[in-house]
């Protein structure tokens, strides 16, 4: 089955400084991954082509990085996924400028249950935060963003009810 699954939001700032943000990805100032909340994303040897790193169990390599424009990782696990995650910075003129994630993948086996029941529902949720992290790296106030009561049970069932409340 295929999969293609895209969360993009337009921000008023040029492309130069999405770029910026994007560039901070998986590192210790990381003004993209929404780590308050997720697991962060961690890659060793940082965002150079060829790194290995993931988020939590969803393992990845980088395949492509063109510093303040893209970085395209290919999915090393779980089991049954086989494709790529991807994100992307698009000018929109000189004054506005669009973050696209998309994944684009078939999923075998197991992953056509725990992809729609489990990982999506945690990954939609997970990337409109990422998507209100950048509105407040630029400076603006974040879009708010609520929880499903699923991806809440969810969380809680998987971190033997110690995954942390997004709003205390």
């Amino acid at each position: 089955m295929m999969v293609e699954n895209v969360h993009s939001r337009t921000y008023p700032a040029p492309s130069a400084e999405l770029g910026r943000l994007l560039g901070t990805l998986s590192s210790n100032d990381d003004l993209v991954w929404p780590t308050e909340y997720w697991p962060p994303m961690v890659f060793k040897d940082g965002l150079t082509v060829g790194a290995k790193g993931g988020h939590s169990p969803i393992r990845y390599r980088v395949e492509e990085c063109v510093p303040g424009k893209r970085v395209i990782f290919r999915f090393l696990s779980p089991s049954g996924f086989n494709g790529t995650h991807s994100f992307e910075v698009f000018p929109m003129g000189e004054s506005e400028a669009r973050l696209t994630h998309t994944i684009k993948m078939k999923i075998e086996g197991a992953a056509k249950v725990t992809w729609p029941l489990l990982i999506r529902p945690l990954h939609d949720a997970l990337l409109e935060d990422a998507l209100s992290k950048v509105e407040a790296g630029l400076g603006l106030v974040p879009a708010p963003t609520r929880w499903s009561v699923w991806v809440k049970f969810v969380r809680w069932v998987m971190s033997g009810g110690k995954a942390r409340a997004k709003y205390a």
